[in-house]
């Protein structure tokens, strides 16, 4: 029996010397909305001067808020319902959160939606109107509730097609045929071309992407935490002058949560739809193959809104969530040389400001170019730096980009991209404008002109390969 004993001994020590059981992974996600309604009285942007006063608010703008957690990495998306914001806004929200909260500012994604229903933070005089500082906080803390509300969650993502409301809004004009812009010259493309054109049409000078992309997060109960949606698509418009709205944006996500939400849950599950390359696309068919149609205000949006919601819910029924995908980021610092004007543009600006007030300008739009020449001319510094950004979502990658990006930029990214599923976000960590292509900037029209453009011709070649490089680094 002793020898027996003797025997056992370090079979039971080799056992104690096993190491446990690894622990569970779990994958969790929390979302929140945060109401940035700003106050009546401040200028609604989007438009040239004069600008309308903000006297209704049709419906409330929102920074809606999702935050994902693989058990050791987090990310955070943010997309807001305003037209654009300045790097340095969303910095100052990047470091309170990133100081607060522990998580690396290159985790935290910010996005406006692009509506021209909103205002800026940075044009009003009123100092009891500090729409910036409001818009900071409300931000912070809408990440914050997102952070306190993660739980255990399951995860998808795939995408649709709703082609019916993408178009190139950029048209070519046929060979020989050019079109005067505000600085004396021509132009071989022209935005929104009017029917009297229409003759003089050589055909779009861009592409569209029809797909809408899904990324849905429940709970493991089955409950929707969030929907977030990428769509391609300009604002949609067709509010009155003087409405606060978030547009096309803030309906399909009124849509979605009222479809997904459960009889007195809490929180209340978000819907998010972050605005894709679509610096050169809109909602209206100049081809004239597309009747006419009277519409009322906001009839246009409930449509675009309507068809996206129900595109993007029925990819949801199709999905097979995941219990746990793992999460990673990357991002950097890119510096683009400041484009500035030549001495001939500067000489037909001076000329432009110089003449008699009532005189009859040339071109209807010299005035606010000529005063956006000088602006160039004088800015500082001679370089910008862009902030760009990879995440990871499992076999997802997700790009963003601080410009209003041209459609064709997107599908190169999408093209070469490591992931099998890649989507982009534009006018994301702060906004520099729009941003064609070399080849876009030979045919000129209003997304290259100068003080619309506000960096070097090459910016789009650079930015591209930069992207690519943060997707293989986060793959």
């Amino acid at each position: 029996m002793k020898r027996l004993l003797l025997l056992c001994l370090p079979l039971l020590s080799v056992s104690a010397a096993e190491p446990a059981a690894e622990k569970p992974r779990v994958f969790r996600a929390g979302a929140a909305t945060s109401n940035i309604t700003p106050p009546l009285g401040m200028e609604i942007v989007g438009n040239f001067a004069p600008r309308p006063i903000a006297a209704h608010v049709h419906d409330e703008l929102h920074a809606r808020c999702l935050a994902l957690d693989d058990g050791e990495t987090k990310l955070v998306l943010v997309v807001a319902d305003i037209i654009s914001l300045p790097r340095e806004v969303w910095d100052e929200a990047r470091q309170q959160l990133a100081t607060e909260t522990g998580i690396p500012s290159s985790h935290l994604l910010f996005a406006g939606t692009h509506t021209h229903s909103s205002v800026s933070p940075l044009t009003h005089e009123d100092p009891s109107l500090n729409y910036r500082q409001f818009l900071i906080g409300r931000v912070v803390d809408g990440v914050r509730r997102a952070l306190a509300n993660l739980e255990p969650a399951r995860i998808a993502w795939g995408s649709g097609q709703v082609p019916q409301h993408v178009f190139n809004r950029r048209w070519k004009l046929k060979e020989g045929v050019t079109n005067a812009n505000p600085f004396g010259g021509q132009d071989r493309a022209v935005m929104n071309p009017s029917s009297l054109l229409r003759p003089r049409l050589a055909g779009p000078a861009g592409p569209t992407n029809p797909e809408v992309y899904c990324l849905s997060v429940q709970a493991t109960d089955g409950r929707q935490i969030a929907l977030l949606a990428n769509y391609w698509l300009h604002y949609v418009g067709g509010v009155p002058r003087e409405h606060l709205s978030a547009d096309y944006f803030g309906e399909f996500c009124r849509v979605l949560e009222d479809r997904l939400a459960s009889p007195g849950e809490h929180p209340r599950v978000v819907g998010l739809l972050a605005n894709g390359p679509c610096g050169d696309v809109n909602n209206n068919d100049y081809s004239g193959k597309t009747p006419a149609v009277k519409r009322e205000p906001y009839e246009k949006i409930r449509l675009v809104a309507g068809d996206l919601a129900a595109e993007a819910l029925r990819v949801r029924e199709t999905l097979q969530h995941r219990d746990w995908v793992p999460l990673k980021a990357a991002a950097t610092e890119l510096e683009l040389g400041v484009r500035r004007p030549t001495p001939e543009m500067v000489r037909w600006a001076e000329a432009v400001l110089a003449k008699p007030k009532g005189a009859t300008p040339e071109h209807r739009l010299e005035q606010p170019y000529a005063e956006r020449t000088l602006a160039a001319r004088d800015a500082k510094p001679d370089t910008v730096h862009c902030m760009l950004q990879a995440f990871r979502i499992g076999d997802l990658g997700i790009a963003s980009i601080p410009f209003e990006v041209f459609t064709e930029i997107g599908l190169e990214i999408k093209g070469r991209s490591p992931f099998k599923d890649t989507f982009t976000i534009e006018l994301a960590n702060g906004s520099n404008g729009y941003l064609p292509t070399p080849a876009q900037h030979e045919l000129g029209g209003y997304e290259t002109w100068l003080g619309t453009n506000r960096v070097e011709r090459e910016a789009s070649v650079k930015i591209t390969a930069t992207i690519l490089d943060l997707l293989q680094q986060v793959k």
